[in-house]
Protein backbone atom coordinates (compact mmCIF):
# COMPACT_ATOMS: atom_id res chain seq x y z
CA UNK A 1 0.00 0.00 0.00
CA UNK A 2 1.35 3.51 -0.87
CA UNK A 3 1.87 5.76 1.99
CA UNK A 4 1.61 9.31 -0.83
CA UNK A 5 -0.74 11.59 0.74
CA UNK A 6 -1.32 9.50 4.46
CA UNK A 7 -1.13 12.14 6.91
CA UNK A 8 1.77 11.95 9.70
CA UNK A 9 0.55 10.51 12.64
CA UNK A 10 0.38 12.07 16.06
CA UNK A 11 3.84 11.68 17.98
CA UNK A 12 6.13 12.98 20.64
CA UNK A 13 9.80 11.83 21.16
CA UNK A 14 13.08 13.59 21.83
CA UNK A 15 15.51 15.11 20.12
CA UNK A 16 19.33 16.14 19.93
CA UNK A 17 20.01 19.46 18.67
CA UNK A 18 21.73 22.19 19.31
CA UNK A 19 23.54 20.58 21.92
CA UNK A 20 20.38 20.13 23.81
CA UNK A 21 17.49 17.84 24.57
CA UNK A 22 14.49 19.04 22.91
CA UNK A 23 10.75 17.37 22.48
CA UNK A 24 9.33 16.95 19.50
CA UNK A 25 6.01 17.09 18.04
CA UNK A 26 3.89 16.12 15.00
CA UNK A 27 2.62 20.06 16.00
CA UNK A 28 6.04 21.05 15.46
CA UNK A 29 6.29 19.70 11.70
CA UNK A 30 2.98 21.38 10.53
CA UNK A 31 2.95 24.39 8.67
CA UNK A 32 6.35 23.77 6.78
CA UNK A 33 7.96 21.49 5.08
CA UNK A 34 10.25 18.67 6.54
CA UNK A 35 12.12 15.99 5.25
CA UNK A 36 12.42 12.77 7.78
CA UNK A 37 15.40 11.00 7.26
CA UNK A 38 15.25 7.07 8.65
CA UNK A 39 18.13 5.20 9.60
CA UNK A 40 19.52 1.83 10.92
CA UNK A 41 21.31 3.00 13.81
CA UNK A 42 24.19 5.26 15.47
CA UNK A 43 27.49 4.12 15.44
CA UNK A 44 27.82 2.06 12.16
CA UNK A 45 29.11 2.57 9.10
CA UNK A 46 27.11 4.07 6.09
CA UNK A 47 24.90 6.03 8.15
CA UNK A 48 27.40 8.65 9.11
CA UNK A 49 28.44 9.36 5.20
CA UNK A 50 24.53 9.31 5.02
CA UNK A 51 24.04 12.07 7.78
CA UNK A 52 27.35 13.97 6.95
CA UNK A 53 26.19 14.65 3.18
CA UNK A 54 22.56 15.88 4.94
CA UNK A 55 24.34 18.05 6.91
CA UNK A 56 26.55 19.35 4.16
CA UNK A 57 23.54 20.75 2.16
CA UNK A 58 20.85 21.74 5.19
CA UNK A 59 21.80 25.21 4.61
CA UNK A 60 20.29 24.74 1.57
CA UNK A 61 17.43 22.86 2.47
CA UNK A 62 16.69 25.54 4.89
CA UNK A 63 16.75 28.18 2.46
CA UNK A 64 13.59 25.83 0.91
CA UNK A 65 11.96 26.61 4.11
CA UNK A 66 12.22 22.60 4.82
CA UNK A 67 13.74 20.94 8.18
CA UNK A 68 15.28 17.59 8.55
CA UNK A 69 14.76 15.38 11.07
CA UNK A 70 17.05 12.46 10.91
CA UNK A 71 15.31 9.36 13.05
CA UNK A 72 17.18 5.80 14.40
CA UNK A 73 15.65 3.91 17.24
CA UNK A 74 18.13 4.81 19.12
CA UNK A 75 17.43 6.95 22.00
CA UNK A 76 18.70 11.07 22.21
CA UNK A 77 21.34 10.66 24.81
CA UNK A 78 22.72 7.93 22.54
CA UNK A 79 22.54 10.72 19.63
CA UNK A 80 24.35 12.99 22.18
CA UNK A 81 27.05 10.27 22.74
CA UNK A 82 27.52 9.89 18.92
CA UNK A 83 27.42 13.60 18.19
CA UNK A 84 30.23 14.05 20.99
CA UNK A 85 32.52 10.64 19.82
CA UNK A 86 32.25 11.62 16.08
CA UNK A 87 33.85 14.63 14.02
CA UNK A 88 31.64 13.55 11.45
CA UNK A 89 28.25 13.97 13.42
CA UNK A 90 29.68 17.02 15.12
CA UNK A 91 28.68 18.59 11.23
CA UNK A 92 25.00 18.02 12.10
CA UNK A 93 22.89 20.86 12.84
CA UNK A 94 19.40 19.37 12.20
CA UNK A 95 17.75 17.73 14.99
CA UNK A 96 18.51 13.87 15.23
CA UNK A 97 15.03 12.50 16.71
CA UNK A 98 15.23 9.74 18.92
CA UNK A 99 12.80 6.46 18.52
CA UNK A 100 13.07 3.81 20.86
CA UNK A 101 9.82 2.60 21.07
CA UNK A 102 9.57 2.71 16.88
CA UNK A 103 6.10 5.03 17.12
CA UNK A 104 7.78 6.60 14.10
CA UNK A 105 9.48 4.54 12.46
CA UNK A 106 6.17 2.02 12.71
CA UNK A 107 4.22 4.87 11.90
CA UNK A 108 6.24 5.54 8.57
CA UNK A 109 6.72 1.73 8.21
CA UNK A 110 9.88 1.59 8.10
CA UNK A 111 10.46 -0.44 11.44
CA UNK A 112 12.05 -3.94 11.09
CA UNK A 113 10.74 -5.53 13.82
CA UNK A 114 13.04 -8.66 14.51
CA UNK A 115 16.12 -6.31 14.43
CA UNK A 116 13.99 -3.14 16.63
CA UNK A 117 15.71 -0.55 13.95
CA UNK A 118 14.40 1.44 10.69
CA UNK A 119 15.34 0.88 6.95
CA UNK A 120 16.70 3.72 5.19
CA UNK A 121 13.89 5.39 4.47
CA UNK A 122 13.52 9.28 3.16
CA UNK A 123 9.96 11.09 3.87
CA UNK A 124 8.97 14.44 2.38
CA UNK A 125 6.24 15.76 3.97
CA UNK A 126 4.39 18.87 2.77
CA UNK A 127 3.18 21.79 5.04
CA UNK A 128 -0.74 19.58 5.95
CA UNK A 129 1.71 16.95 7.45
CA UNK A 130 1.23 14.89 4.52
CA UNK A 131 4.20 12.75 2.91
CA UNK A 132 3.97 13.41 -1.18
CA UNK A 133 7.40 11.82 -1.75
CA UNK A 134 9.59 8.89 0.00
CA UNK A 135 11.85 6.03 -0.96
CA UNK A 136 12.72 3.35 1.11
CA UNK A 137 16.31 1.19 0.37
CA UNK A 138 18.58 -1.77 1.19
CA UNK A 139 20.77 -0.93 4.87
CA UNK A 140 23.72 -1.51 2.95
CA UNK A 141 23.04 1.16 0.15
CA UNK A 142 23.67 5.05 1.10
CA UNK A 143 21.46 7.83 -0.22
CA UNK A 144 22.21 11.11 -2.07
CA UNK A 145 21.56 14.51 -0.23
CA UNK A 146 20.96 16.27 -3.80
CA UNK A 147 18.88 14.13 -4.99
CA UNK A 148 16.55 14.03 -1.72
CA UNK A 149 16.88 18.39 -2.27
CA UNK A 150 16.12 18.03 -6.04
CA UNK A 151 12.70 15.86 -4.93
CA UNK A 152 12.34 18.42 -2.06
CA UNK A 153 12.15 21.85 -5.12
CA UNK A 154 10.36 19.36 -7.12
CA UNK A 155 7.14 18.37 -4.64
CA UNK A 156 7.70 22.48 -3.91
CA UNK A 157 6.95 23.49 -7.16
CA UNK A 158 4.01 20.94 -8.18
CA UNK A 159 2.84 21.94 -4.66
CA UNK A 160 2.79 26.08 -5.60
CA UNK A 161 1.80 25.21 -9.96
CA UNK A 162 -0.41 22.08 -9.60
CA UNK A 163 -1.23 22.98 -13.93
CA UNK A 164 2.22 21.49 -14.37
CA UNK A 165 4.14 18.37 -13.50
CA UNK A 166 8.46 18.06 -13.58
CA UNK A 167 10.01 15.38 -15.44
CA UNK A 168 12.66 13.13 -15.03
CA UNK A 169 16.15 15.17 -13.77
CA UNK A 170 13.90 18.28 -13.43
CA UNK A 171 16.09 21.32 -12.09
CA UNK A 172 13.99 24.83 -10.76
CA UNK A 173 14.08 27.05 -14.07
CA UNK A 174 13.87 23.97 -16.50
CA UNK A 175 10.79 23.95 -18.40
CA UNK A 176 8.11 22.05 -16.99
CA UNK A 177 4.96 20.22 -18.51
CA UNK A 178 1.45 20.73 -18.50
CA UNK A 179 -0.21 17.48 -18.87
CA UNK A 180 -2.84 17.37 -21.72
CA UNK A 181 -4.63 14.84 -24.20
CA UNK A 182 -1.78 16.01 -26.72
CA UNK A 183 1.05 15.18 -24.89
CA UNK A 184 0.27 11.04 -24.33
CA UNK A 185 3.24 9.01 -25.75
CA UNK A 186 5.22 11.64 -27.54
CA UNK A 187 7.74 12.83 -25.23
Amino acid sequence: MSLINKEINDFTVQAYTGGEFKTVTKEDVLGKWSVFFFYPADFTFVCPTELEDLADKYSDFKRLGCEIYSVSCDTHFVHKAWHDASKTIQKIEYPMLADPTGVLARGFDVMIEEDGIAERGSFIVNPEGKIVAYEVIAGNVGRNADELFRRVQATQFVAEHGDQVCPAKWQPGADTLKPSLDLVGLI
